[in-house]
């Protein structure tokens, strides 16, 4: 049994949204740089590996201390299953033979599948006719944002669909997810455990793979990558995530993939002095259109009720 949560996020749950969005924005920029020296599953095992050290630090700081019950452990096992090990191999897979741009507007159907998922497993998170508005305004944001990559070859359909499995992978995590609330573990607990299974998994995994050759020769610029992509993509943003998924349910949680490609493109325009274009203002119109529908409150309160 689940506990109900409220359809209609805040302002709290709003700016977490929009910070949980800016982390896994920069984590683009991490990966980015990590990918020169490093493969492909030894970032995610260093990315999961490291997020875990430092989330279980923060939590016996706070005097937390790990859950005992089996079925707990074994729910942390599913969920970093779910959420981690089959998504970011999939993603990682998938954007060594698509362009990002492709991969990430491919990504940003997790809010269509949550949606879908969440009315068939979760009473109180059903699809109204404004959400379902919403989401596909949005997606329609994000590819009117960042654009289809141009080339004069169509991009492979295997990697395609792998980054569509990652993202119906993350919808199911996102729903799976909400038991953690009952099972009266803190988010903190709760991230530390699931990147911890994580690790678990994808540590000897890498090493059969991939061997330890390449961390030998990683520079200074690929372990910072790395600790910020574990430390603040993964252990920070994991904390607010399991936070959110608490309060505002799977469905309003995942609309944080509609806004990370949002986040990168601002992160981009704010730090490193590039160009807004008028057709990503576009974009971003389209996104915000999208997501007030979602949030309903903005919309007449006759619309509403009618959905």
């Amino acid at each position: 049994m689940t506990t109900a949560i409220s359809p209609t996020m805040g302002v709290r749950e709003w700016t977490l949204l929009l910070g949980l969005s800016i982390l896994w924005g920069g984590s683009f920029f991490f990966v980015g740089v990590a990918v020169q020296e490093l493969p492909p599953l030894t970032i995610v095992a260093l990315r999961v590996g490291l997020a875990a050290v430092g989330l279980w630090v923060i939590a016996l700081v706070l005097g937390l201390t790990p859950p005992r019950a089996p079925r707990v452990w074994l729910a942390f096992l599913c969920m970093g299953i779910i959420n981690n090990v089959i998504p970011f191999s999939l993603i990682v897979w998938g954007q060594t033979q698509i362009a990002s741009g492709l991969a990430s507007i491919l990504n940003a159907t997790t809010p269509l599948f949550t949606v879908v998922v969440a009315t068939c497993l979760l009473s109180d998170e059903r699809a109204t006719p404004l959400k379902l508005v919403g989401v596909i305004t949005g997606f329609c944001g994000v590819v009117v944002m960042i654009g289809l990559p141009a080339s004069a070859q169509p991009a492979p359909w295997l990697p395609q669909l792998a980054i569509l499995a990652a993202a119906l992978s993350y919808a199911f995590g996102g729903v799976y997810g909400r038991r953690f609330k009952t099972l009266g573990v803190p988010p903190i607990l709760t991230a530390a455990g699931q990147v911890t299974a994580s690790g678990l998994i994808m540590l000897p995994l890498a090493f059969w793979l991939e061997g330890a050759g390449a961390l030998a020769a990683a520079g200074t610029g690929t372990w910072s990558a790395i600790l910020g992509l574990a430390l603040f993509s993964t252990s920070l943003a994991y904390i607010i995530y399991f936070r959110l998924l608490a309060t505002a349910g799977a469905t309003n949680l995942l609309l944080v993939t509609l806004l990370v490609p949002a986040s990168a493109i601002l992160l981009g325009v704010l730090f490193l002095n590039e160009a807004l274009s008028v057709t990503q203002f576009a974009g971003l119109g389209l996104i915000a259109l999208g997501l007030s529908a979602i949030d309903g409150r903005l919309w007449p309160r006759r619309l509403a009720l009618r959905s």
